[in-house]
Formats: C-alpha cells, sequence, structure tokens
C-alpha cells in the first residue's frame, strides 16, 4: 500500500467494522452475515473508479483507502460500513511495521443500470 504515517487530529472519519461470518443453508448453500465488531475513526479517502459489469447491468467499482490505529482483527472479506455504504475490505496491512496503523484496501460496488 502507498499510504505513508497520518498526521494528527486527521482519523476523524467514525466507520463501523464488520466482521464476515458464513453459515450454511438447508438447502445446502452458504450465506455470508456481518456482524459488528467495533466502532472506530480512520482516515478514508477515495481513490478512484472504473465502469465495470456488476450483476448482469452497468456499474462502477469505487476504490477506498482507509487507515486506522493497528488491530489484528480486520482481514480481507470483512467490511467496513462508512457513510451508509458498505466497503469491502481486499488487503489490510500493517503501515510501518510498528503496528501502530492499519492500511486496508477496500472496494465499493455500485450498479447503476
Amino acid at each position: 500500500m502507498s499510504e505513508t504515517i497520518p498526521p494528527l487530529g486527521t482519523l476523524t472519519d467514525r466507520v463501523v467494522l464488520k466482521r464476515r461470518t458464513t453459515t450454511d443453508e438447508d438447502e445446502g448453500g452458504e450465506v455470508a452475515l456481518f456482524s459488528p465488531l467495533a466502532t472506530v475513526w480512520p482516515r478514508v479517502r477515495r481513490l478512484g473508479a472504473r465502469a465495470a459489469m456488476e450483476a448482469d447491468g452497468r456499474g462502477q467499482t469505487l476504490t477506498h483507502a482507509v487507515v486506522l490505529r493497528f488491530r489484528s482483527d480486520l482481514r480481507p472479506g470483512d467490511r467496513i460500513a462508512y457513510r451508509g455504504t458498505d466497503l469491502e475490505v481486499l488487503a489490510a496491512s500493517d503501515l510501518n511495521g510498528r503496528r501502530a496503523y492499519l492500511s486496508c484496501q477496500c472496494s465499493e460496488r455500485v450498479v447503476t443500470g
């Protein structure tokens, strides 16, 4: 990740971290459930957008960079609820190797038509 250590006072976005759990269905499949894990104050930045085909329709994939205080329980597949949208965590890594900050690469998928 190409994030730098955030200056003091820039972790000002309030988000809810959600843990992904899967459970079996009676018909033989699986369903993913997301339960709240914690409420934290990170810095969320939108990086870019690209057109994509989503669910047999036109859509967009928006990428975000999220920097928060280090925690070891956030992993790819979990979600971050930010301003009414769910950001899917694609990757999470220690920002500077000192376990002070965690940098997450996230994506948001939007169907537009």
